[in-house]
């Protein structure tokens, strides 16, 4: 089974709202985070706050490793 098309916008939207937000994070490394954290949190029953709780997680790993 492929990435659902939903996921992949998620990915999309948060990785570009933190691009912005760390624009001296390389853009790979951004993605990188958010589809790390995304999949860490995809498996979890309740997925209306996906986008949400990917964006803070993966906000917390940036601004520990920069």
């Amino acid at each position: 089974m492929g990435t659902d098309i939903k996921d992949d916008e998620i990915i999309a939207e948060v990785t570009k709202r933190l691009e912005e937000k760390y624009p001296d994070v390389p853009v790979a490394d951004v993605e990188s985070v958010v589809r790390a954290e995304f999949a860490e949190l995809s498996g979890r029953p309740v997925r209306d706050y996906l986008s949400v709780l990917t964006e803070r997680a993966a906000k917390k790993r940036l601004k520990r490793a920069g």
